[in-house]
Order: structure tokens, then sequence, then C-alpha cells
């Protein structure tokens, strides 16, 4: 019996892309496309870039100074989880700080960081109205969920996001 190689060959071709195109369109319309619908429709969002593997959704974002990011990502979790299901959402905002917003949260980081460290996150909300009384331009906003605390600065010329990890005694953040 003599193997004629090229329907063999073809067939592995049309196989293969049938298997693949498939896996794809699959990620495509059942995770990546509502993913980005829900970021990309959200006031204060001005790029997004979604990675997906097996353990983490990972999303970086480019906000506007005006951008709720605890809004966002109560958004997210409230819808996101059925699309990503058990995997974990890691956020890394793009920083578009300035040296005015940097020494600001300089010096307001040990006092947030000693809330968050004896677990008295009532303190928090009150560090943020004394930032904004010391300083009339910028605009500081604190939220919390279960996993993080949100801190974002602006004013005007630039804009400052932080998440503090609420389990872990890390002092300023990622921004």
């Amino acid at each position: 019996m003599k193997l004629r190689i090229m329907p063999i060959f073809i067939t592995v071709i049309v196989s293969a892309t049938v298997l693949f195109g498939g896996w794809f369109t699959y990620r495509q319309l059942t995770l990546y496309s509502p993913l980005t619908k829900i970021v990309q429709n959200y006031p204060g969002v001005n790029n997004s870039h979604i990675s997906i593997n097996p353990k983490e959704v990972m999303l970086k974002l480019d906000l506007a100074p005006s951008a709720d990011l605890g809004g966002l990502v109560q958004l997210l979790n409230k819808q996101g989880t059925d699309i990503w299901g058990k995997r974990t959402l890691q956020l890394e905002v793009t920083d578009h700080s300035n040296t005015e917003l940097d020494k600001v949260w300089e010096n307001a980081m040990f006092s947030v960081s000693q809330a968050m460290a004896t677990q008295k996150y009532t303190e928090i909300p009150q560090t943020v109205e004394n930032i904004m009384q010391a300083n009339k331009d910028i605009q500081v906003k604190a939220e919390m969920d279960e996993r993080n605390v949100y801190v974002s600065l602006s004013n005007g010329k630039g804009s400052k996001f932080l998440i503090l990890p609420r389990h872990s005694q890390v002092t300023g953040g990622s921004a």
C-alpha cells in the first residue's frame, strides 16, 4: 500500500486550521471581546490591553485623570467573573504622575501604610481629606474592596493611580 503524501498533508493542514481557528475564535468571542467591551465603555479609560493565560487575566490600563479606578474594578468583578472564571485579575495602570503628585503621595504614604498595616482602614479617608485641604489643586479619592485599596491623585496636569493590596504590608503600592 502506497501512502499519498499530498492528501495526507492537506488533511493535516485543514485539521490544524479548523482546530486552532476554532480555539482562537472561542477565545476571541468568549473572553477578549466581552472584557474589551466592558473596559472600553467605562468612562475615563483611554486605552487598555488584555492578556489572558490559564491562571490570570492581566489588564493594562491607561486612564484619564477623572477615571474612577475603584468603580471600574467593581464593575469588572461584577460582570467579568463569569467571563474569566477562576482566573485572578491583575491590574497595571500607566503612570502619568508628575513631581507634585509624587511629593504629595510621598508625604501621605506613611499614614496610609500605617492605617493598612494596623488594618484601620477608616483612617485612610481622613488622610485623603488632609491631603486635599493642604493642596487645594489636587483631587484625591480613596476606595476599597475586599482585596485592595485604590487611591487616585490628580492635579489637572497629571494623575497617579495606586493599587494597594489589603492583605500585605507593602508601602507605595503599584502605580
